[in-house]
């Protein structure tokens, strides 16, 4: 190559445009299907100037300009669809279709069905189906974003599905791989926070924050639980949170942080509406194990016997979790027999519904003191590994 020449510049990379076509500016450009505004928008969102821009698609300088003042259209079929194609956009959008674009836009209807059909799965007990229905899903997702290809819509199917597959993991894999589960909710936190939607980034800190919990990364779960708190917009989704916050606060061991969150729970309970985790049932189990991790057994005990009872509104697991915690709590009243009883139910639905981390829960509780229930849940727990590593 000559010293004089210069190299033909690149095309922009996957990397480089994974946000440009999904901000609120490019959606407006898009909707519109003006041609000139849409290759305006791309050069400067990429520095290009217009003879950059037609190398890139096969135009002179003098076509571009024309094309941007709307002087010149693309009429043709291959053309539009060749242009859609360097610019990493579905074909739709310039007023062409094909069987290509149209399977795509099927995938995101159908993906938004996937996701809440997965999500009522885990919600039922049934996380391992939630799990095999959403993997596909996010690789496909993951597929087309690689491509270049980052419409709005695609973009934010892709974090719910990232989130769903973090939670259902979070229920299916046991303590020492919960790490995975907090990966996949941490990835959808960047395309949360460009959207800037309340809303939407305080669900998705809730979730990434419950599985960082899990995994025992407690005070990076407070931080994100917090935020996530701060960012909720009404009181049903400050509701949402509060449950979560309140655990991970326990486990930190921050009895005035736990106390203060728990009592808001408790003011909210009368005006917000009821849901699998933010409902009377579930605050008792939470309100149990943060008083003993605060160092408060004693207030467990006097506690323990005056529960709510179960309603429908409550998650199948959170019913073993209660159990488990209740349970905990007859070992230190010195109650073994109740204990044994609570964890020998607890058991029986955590094979049920495929729950290792739980069934490690119970081993932990049962310790020396109930051997025989812990030999049968180590036995159970060593059978499911054994069926997830098959």
């Amino acid at each position: 190559m000559a010293a004089t020449e210069r190299p033909p510049k690149s095309r922009p990379s996957a990397r480089h445009v994974v946000w440009h076509w999904a901000t609120p500016q490019a959606r407006t450009i898009l909707n519109t299907g003006d041609l000139g505004a849409i290759l305006r928008f791309h050069r400067t969102v990429h520095g290009l100037n217009q003879t950059e821009l037609g190398n890139l698609l096969g135009y002179d300088k003098t076509y571009i300009s024309a094309l941007e003042l709307r002087k010149k259209t693309l009429g043709d079929v291959g053309s539009l669809r060749r242009v859609a194609e360097q610019l990493c956009l579905p074909p739709h959008v310039l007023g062409v279709t094909d069987p290509g674009d149209t399977d795509h836009r099927a995938m995101v209807q159908f993906g938004q069905s996937t996701v809440r059909l997965a999500e009522i799965a885990r919600q039922s007990g049934h996380a391992s189906e939630a799990v095999a229905e959403l993997w596909p899903l996010v690789a496909r997702l993951e597929a087309r974003l690689d491509d270049g290809h980052t419409e709005r819509e695609v973009l934010r199917l892709l974090a719910h599905a990232r989130v769903g597959l973090g939670v259902a993991l979070g229920n299916v894999l046991p303590e020492e791989r919960l790490g995975t589960a907090a990966h996949w909710t941490a990835k959808s936190l960047n395309i949360a926070a460009h959207f800037n939607d309340r809303a939407f980034s305080s669900y998705a800190l809730r979730m990434h924050g419950n599985e960082l919990r899990k995994a025992n990364i407690r005070g990076a779960a407070v931080d994100r639980l917090s935020h996530a708190a701060a960012l909720a917009p009404d009181c049903e989704a400050r509701a949402a949170v509060l449950p979560l916050y309140a655990r991970a606060a326990g486990e930190l061991g921050n009895a005035q942080l736990f106390d203060s969150v728990m009592k808001e729970a408790d003011d909210l309970m009368g005006s917000a509406g009821h849901t699998s985790l933010f409902n009377p049932y579930a605050l008792h189990e939470i309100r149990l194990r943060g008083l003993v991790s605060t160092g408060r057994p004693d207030v467990a005990v006097r506690l323990v016997d005056h529960g709510p009872d179960v309603t429908t509104t409550v998650a199948p697991q959170w019913r073993v979790i209660e159990l488990i915690t209740v349970a905990h709590v007859r070992l230190l009243a010195d109650d073994p027999g109740g204990a044994t009883e609570s964890l020998c139910t607890a058991m029986t639905e955590a094979v049920v519904q495929r729950l290792p981390h739980q069934l490690q829960r119970i081993v932990r509780t049962a310790g020396d003191r109930l051997p025989d229930v812990r030999g049968q849940a180590v036995q159970a727990l060593d059978l499911m590994r054994q069926e997830m590593a098959a």
